[in-house]
């Protein structure tokens, strides 16, 4: 019914930058948030930064002041723009999406396949 797909990802020395993006597509009536989560070996999948449809962002706090989450709702897109990356970064990074589907009209938390950030030297 609906589908993200993410972009982005890499291999990346610490300090450096990259950038996720994510589309969603298929069955949509209203998205109602868009954000990003991780997951590193061995340890739960964590929220990073997520938008509202009202525009209100939220981050976590290893995260605040190195990256942006940006939002486009006409193109149902989401960015995550990561600056000064470290190693403790490193991890599979899923787009996710809060959605109400326009075929069956029910509410749903939707995933993307995950992307692999790599933070190393």
């Amino acid at each position: 019914q609906v589908q993200l797909v993410e972009s982005g990802g890499g291999l990346v020395q610490p300090g450096g930058s990259l950038s996720l993006s994510c589309a969603a597509s298929g069955s949509i009536f209203r998205i109602v948030s868009m954000g990003w989560y991780r997951q590193a070996p061995g340890k739960q999948r964590e929220l990073v930064a997520d938008n509202n449809a009202g525009g209100a962002t939220n981050y976590a706090d290893s995260v605040k002041g190195r990256f942006t989450i940006s939002r486009d709702n006409a193109r149902n897109t989401v960015t995550l723009q990561m600056n000064s990356l470290k190693p403790e970064d490193t991890a599979v990074y899923y787009c996710n999406a809060y959605v109400y589907t326009s075929s069956g009209g029910q509410w749903g938390a939707y995933w993307g396949q995950g992307t692999q950030v790599t933070v190393s030297s």
